[in-house]
């Protein structure tokens, strides 16, 4: 009997006053979060941007996603609704439908969301935290009883093993990588750890809820193929017997051994033009169609003068 996975994404985003037109007039600077404070469980906060919060759930049950709560994120004006999980592919579709859908009603009610994974360096990121799991009929095949079997710890294994070279498909852009920061709730390696939140993946859940998170891509990824890249991995660390090595205890930012994630969008693409992995597992063609994406996506930027040179180097150049 084959696997089915099981797939979930949480999706961070931030709301601010300035409607898209009005966004874009600004340039995209000095925008007015909805909550000019951290709302992270803030009640009286949440209930400020129900206004907003409200529309997006009964829309998404009306266009059937189920979505199982809503909450106050870290930040100014940041939300996160979390959906149910499903099969991979309806997850996915979920994910994306979700994502529009917010837009939409922002749009509808004059303000503007935004899913960058960082919106400005004064910022916490938002991401897009994805849990899976691996069923055979309708159990885990993560679990035999209250043990974690083999299945689970090389899926985890193979995970951790092949995440760095297909960083490309959860950190797809530029601005993805500004938001791997030390102490940030962002992962800035993939050790793993028990509901260790420092962590790049974390196991969390008991019984036929135990599952793989992986705090690693942020909210502007794509869920077809951030799905695809960890659910590659660990049916290749399942095939290969890939073990995942030791649970990192402690701070993850702090500790030496913990293997960083590519910093870059530069060093993920050159990890993904220099894996046989990426090319076997996805074809040739679409190897070359995102290794063509990579670096045309570092070539845009490197060729733009940010604020930061401006700002530096107008007077003292």
């Amino acid at each position: 009997m084959g696997y089915l996975p099981y797939f979930a994404s949480e999706l961070e985003f931030y709301l601010y006053k300035e409607s898209y037109s009005g966004a874009h007039e600004k340039d995209y600077k000095g925008l007015t979060p909805t909550i000019p404070y951290i709302l992270d469980y803030h009640i009286l906060a949440t209930t400020m941007d129900e206004q907003y919060l409200g529309p997006i759930r009964r829309g998404m049950h009306a266009a059937g996603i189920p979505v199982e709560f809503s909450k106050g994120e870290a930040w100014y004006g940041q939300h996160e609704v979390n959906t149910r999980y499903a099969d991979a592919v309806t997850s996915a579709d979920r994910h994306t439908i979700y994502k529009n859908g917010v837009k939409e009603i922002a749009f509808l009610n004059g303000i503007s969301a935004t899913f960058m994974a960082k919106p400005s360096e004064k910022d916490i990121g938002s991401s897009c935290h994805i849990h899976s799991s691996l069923f055979q009929g309708d159990k885990s095949a993560f679990v035999d009883g209250h043990e974690e079997t083999d299945v689970f710890r090389h899926y985890l294994g193979g995970q951790r093993q092949r995440i760095r070279e297909l960083a490309l498909f959860v950190a797809p852009a530029i601005n993805s990588y500004k938001r791997f920061a030390a102490e940030s709730w962002a992962p800035t390696s993939i050790s793993w750890g028990r509901d260790n939140r420092t962590c790049g993946f974390r196991i969390v859940g008991h019984g036929q809820s135990r599952r793989v998170e992986c705090r690693i891509p942020g909210a502007d990824a794509n869920p077809y193929l951030g799905y695809a890249a960890l659910l590659a991995a660990g049916l290749d660390g399942i095939e290969n017997g890939t073990d995942p090595g030791p649970e990192l205890i402690g701070n993850a930012y702090a500790e030496a051994e913990a293997q960083p994630f590519p910093s870059t969008l530069r060093e993920a693409v050159d990890l993904w033009e220099s894996s046989e992995f990426a090319k076997r597992t996805f074809g040739d063609a679409v190897w070359k169609h995102y290794l063509n994406y990579g670096r045309t996506e570092q070539r845009l930027f490197d060729e733009v003068v940010t604020d930061y040179e401006r700002r530096r180097m107008f007077e003292r150049g």
